[in-house]
C-alpha cells in the first residue's frame, strides 16, 4: 500500500518563499503521475503541478513561473517549491499519486494535506 505524506507548509508572508514536501512509503514499479493540488475555503480542489515517472513537470496557469514542482527518485519525495507567494494561494496543499494499473487505469492515493497560509 502507498500512502503519501506531506509536510513543510506554514504561515509566509507574500512575495516569500516556501517548499512543501511529499513522501510516498511503499514501492512504486509503474508509470505513475504525482500532482500538487489545493483547496481554499468554499472553494473547489484545483490542481497546482504535476510530475510523472519521467519527470515531465505540468503547471496550472496560476502558478506559472512562480512554482517549480521536483521529485527526487531515490527517495519517492516530490517537492513543491512557491515563491513570489500571494494571499490567494493560501489554501491546504495535497499530494496526490496517480499510479497505473492497467490500461487507461489509474489507482488514486491522496495525502492528509498541508496548511499553506500567505499573510498580506
Amino acid at each position: 500500500q502507498v500512502q503519501p505524506v506531506e509536510s513543510g507548509g506554514g504561515l509566509v508572508q507574500a512575495g516569500g518563499s516556501l517548499r512543501v514536501s511529499c513522501l510516498a512509503s511503499g514501492r512504486i514499479f509503474s508509470f505513475h503521475v504525482f500532482g500538487w493540488y489545493r483547496q481554499a475555503p468554499g472553494k473547489q480542489r484545483e490542481l497546482v503541478a504535476t510530475i510523472n515517472s519521467i519527470g515531465t513537470p505540468n503547471y496550472a496557469d496560476s502558478v506559472k513561473g512562480r512554482f517549480t514542482i521536483s521529485r527526487d527518485n531515490a527517495n519517492n519525495t516530490v517537492y513543491l517549491q512557491m515563491s513570489s507567494l500571494k494571499p490567494e494561494d493560501t489554501a491546504v496543499y495535497y499530494c496526490n499519486l496517480k499510479i497505473r494499473s492497467g490500461v487507461g487505469k489509474f489507482d488514486d492515493y491522496w495525502g492528509q494535506g498541508t496548511q499553506v497560509t500567505v499573510s498580506s
